[in-house]
């Protein structure tokens, strides 16, 4: 008698990649199914339903039908009345269905919209059991769902345990969903949350600056204990006329913490005026010296992130117990504006251990020993810095007289891992939902499959992405394990054709306009920002349409700036605007793409200033990093195109002042 053996999932992926020939004729497969897959979930809006007779078997076998099933699922859900008087089998069958569905591909990233939605409509019909058989806490972290839940056991009478979790869920210092107000009204007809607990949450409402959410939650409250609360509501939305208030009455009653909040806030929105009120606080207030150094905190910071000269005045009025990280970064920034080096030197001789170590702060450190007469030393600490690859290692080589050569690192891929890891369900799930312009949830499941692969895996799956052209996944998931030096895979030049014609149209280096791709869309044609900039180079339509009209190119609609042919020539034009206004800096170009070129403009200097000096004073932390590795990655492309050790003596220029124009616009 003869048995036939059958394999298993992982003897046929070995197989598969034993086989280069297996693999091509199953890759062939997959792109012959593909446009009808397209084909169908283009269609599952009207249609959300198999046609008759099913679908083709080789849909059905096809790596994404659950997406397809997926979709005509929650399509039909939507299209489900939610009341609960309609109980029809049709309903159930849906249920039933979902239920199936959700049961046989578990957690698997294609569940997880229809997953949610679900539970949404058997809450709004209060389909309570079903709801609390298919919740799970673990995975259905959204508030709403969460409370849905808690409303569900309210109804079903299973209240074990439930007011420490209404307590839990209550003590949040943000707005929680209408979802929560039916378990509220059961625990409050039962007595909580009570004075206590809403005093509680409002004073982490506080904390997070909620104003509103305070007010809301003071009038459940005795006036007595509602009344310090409002106050430093008060002083979160008007922190100026409060502050001058409790000046002008200093019997008035102030919690410490509301008076030291509403100070900052003060300082932060007025630096000048909170620094000319600050005698008038110290003697309406009876501060003693030790008492005085918060206030003055708030004041040194505000004045130095405006790069007053009046910083260092507060800071030295700071007792050293009061310093943490960011104040010491902003007394030695505040030095360095000055040009007060031996303070410099001070302030990060006072920096904690491992954030003196830092390369920014050695490199500074070398940079006020030198100034100092102390060469050697500086030298020294140079050297030390030059290896840690990135805008201080560069200017510390330059400081040196040294031409900069990064310090390239290989990631130890291997094609046949590579090759494994694309034979895993997961990543052909992945690489086909990319093939189908499924971005977002071709990333989930990437997400998902990496989460689960050993730290030697994650480096090949690094290279799998960066093979696939998937660069700012390849880039990210490097990030994520911190290794950054591997250039060739790290710092590819995927539109080159674009980015040169862009080049030879502006005189813009291909090197720059590379490196501000990289920094703002890791090479992703379609990303777009929270703040509405679109593409490559992040390009707010109304810039890219301005910027049309004056160089004459055609005005672009905003899906066309998802392509790199459009986008790419309207942002070098853009940022070549940006480096002729500011006299050739192209670092303050840099800041002004970042920031807007008005801000930029108010942060040059009154007179010439090292530009390294100047970018450490950038008041953003955001725009200081976005010009410091915009630098770094037009060096790395620069050293990529010919592998020579590259010059960067421009990187020691001077920052002229301000010019006399006025400068606007903003990306």
């Amino acid at each position: 008698m003869h048995f036939a053996l059958r394999p298993t999932a992982s003897l046929l992926v070995v197989l598969l990649l034993l086989s280069p020939f297996a693999r091509a004729q199953d890759e062939a497969a997959r792109a012959a199914v593909r446009p009808a897959f397209v084909d169908a979930m283009a269609s599952v809006y009207a249609s959300p339903f198999a046609p008759p007779g099913g679908d083709p078997e080789s849909l059905q076998r096809y790596p994404l039908y659950p997406y397809l099933q997926a979709a005509r699922l929650d399509r039909q859900l939507a299209l489900a009345n939610s009341t609960a008087t309609e109980a029809g089998d049709a309903r159930l069958a849906l249920d039933r269905d979902i239920a199936a569905f959700l049961a046989l591909h578990g957690d698997q990233p294609v569940t997880r919209t229809l997953r949610s939605n679900w539970l949404a409509k058997l809450a709004a019909r209060k389909d309570w059991n079903t709801y609390l058989a298919q919740y799970s806490q673990d995975r259905d972290t959204q508030p709403a769902l969460r409370c849905h839940a808690l409303a569900a056991r309210v109804a079903l009478g299973r209240t074990d345990g439930l007011t420490d979790e209404l307590t839990a869920t209550w003590l949040t210092p943000k707005s929680l969903p209408d979802a929560c107000d039916p378990a509220f009204a059961w625990w409050k007809a039962r007595g909580g949350p009570g004075v206590t607990l809403t005093e509680r949450r409002a004073r982490l409402a506080l904390d997070g600056g909620d104003a509103g959410l305070v007010r809301f939650l003071a009038k459940s409250l005795p006036a007595e204990r509602a009344a310090p609360l409002l106050q430093w509501a008060a002083l979160i939305e008007q922190p100026a006329r409060e502050i001058q208030a409790l000046i002008a009455q200093p019997s008035r009653p102030v919690e410490r913490q509301a008076l030291d909040d509403g100070w900052q806030r003060f300082s932060r929105s007025d630096a000048e005026g909170a620094a000319a009120a600050f005698p008038a606080l110290l003697q309406s207030r009876s501060l003693d010296v030790r008492s005085t150094s918060p206030f003055a905190l708030s004041v040194a910071l505000a004045l130095s992130w405006s790069r007053h000269p009046r910083a260092l005045e507060f800071f030295q009025a700071v007792h050293e117990d009061d310093f943490d990280e960011r104040a010491h970064e902003w007394h030695a920034r505040a030095a360095l504006w000055a040009g007060d080096w031996r303070e410099a030197t001070r302030a990060i001789a006072a920096m904690p251990d491992a954030l003196r170590g830092q390369p920014r702060w050695q490199y500074w450190l070398a940079r006020s020993s030198e100034q100092l007469g102390d060469a050697a030393r500086a030298r020294e600490l140079y050297a030390a810095v030059v290896p840690t690859d990135n805008w201080y290692a560069v200017h510390a080589a330059s400081r040196l007289g040294n031409r900069f050569v990064p310090r390239l690192e290989p990631l130890a891929l291997s094609d046949k891992e590579i090759q494994s890891l694309a034979a895993e369900p997961a990543f052909i799930r992945t690489r086909e939902l990319l093939l189908c312009g499924m971005d977002a949830e071709a990333s989930a499941e990437w997400r998902a499959a990496n989460d689960e692969l050993t730290p030697a895996r994650q480096v090949q799956a690094v290279g799998l992405a960066s093979r696939w052209g998937w660069h700012h996944q390849a880039i990210a998931a490097a990030a994520r394990q911190k290794l950054f030096n591997d250039y060739d895979v790290l710092y590819p030049r995927p539109f080159d054709a674009d980015v040169r014609s862009a080049s030879r149209r502006t005189g813009l280096p291909e090197d720059l306009i590379y490196a501000i791709i990289r920094q703002e869309s890791l090479f992703r044609a379609d990303a777009a920002s929270s703040a509405g900039a679109v593409g490559l180079m992040q390009l707010l339509p109304e810039t890219a349409r301005i910027t049309a009209r004056r160089v004459g190119l055609p005005t672009p609609t905003r899906a066309q700036l998802t392509l790199p042919a459009v986008n790419i020539p309207l942002g070098s034009e853009f940022l070549a605007s940006l480096v002729q206004r500011f006299d050739g800096e192209t670092a303050i170009a840099a800041a002004g793409y970042n920031a807007g070129p008005n801000a930029a403009r108010r942060w040059l200097p009154p007179a010439r200033l090292d530009l390294d000096v100047w970018t450490e004073n950038i008041p953003f932390n955001e725009t200081r990093a976005y010009v410091q590795r915009v630098a770094w990655h037009a060096l790395v492309f620069g050293w990529l195109a010919d592998r020579k050790p590259q010059d960067v003596k421009d990187w020691q220029r001077s920052v002229r002042p301000a010019p006399s124009e006025t400068a606007s616009g903003s990306r």
